[in-house]
């Protein structure tokens, strides 16, 4: 188990958890599914007019979406403060940082969702696109992280 979790496993159970009850939160209190990719196209309907970030999904949606991502950003905060540790990485190239954030973000927008949409709302609701999906991303995530490893890899 070691091997597999240098660090412990506990932060992740944790963090999995306050996740899992979060998103059942929002749900249960306001029937709205918690994914985070949409957040960006609705922040998009505020400074650009272009018809499609002006539909009314991304436009009624604006308000509970910046909420919610501020929570994203208050529980790295509360991590920080609690731990005294922040997570750096140092041993990723910046630009395989802007490249593997890009692919994963077409990604959520060619999927319909990411992949704490799918992952956690899609797949506790039973949708089998959702379950594609996160196929998809994990078979995608093995061969990247072999392929990168391999000697000679990137």
């Amino acid at each position: 188990m070691d091997a597999l979790f240098p660090h412990g496993y506990a932060h992740y159970l944790i963090g999995g958890l306050l996740i899992g009850a979060g998103v059942a939160w929002l749900f249960v209190s306001t029937g709205l599914v918690g994914g985070i990719s949409t957040f960006y196209t609705a922040m998009w309907s505020l400074v650009s007019r272009a018809p499609h970030f002006q539909q009314p999904r991304f436009t009624a949606t604006r308000a509970w979406r910046i909420v919610y991502a501020l929570g994203l950003v208050a529980g790295a905060f509360v991590w920080l403060l609690t731990s005294g540790a922040p997570a750096v990485v140092t041993h990723v190239a910046p630009w395989q940082l802007a490249l593997g954030g890009f692919v994963a973000g077409f990604g959520a927008r060619l999927s319909g969702g990411c992949t704490s949409g799918h992952g956690i709302c899609g797949l506790a609701s039973l949708q089998l696109p959702s379950l594609l999906a996160v196929l998809i991303f994990l078979a995608t995530a093995i061969v990247t992280a072999n392929v990168v490893r391999a000697p000679g890899g990137a």
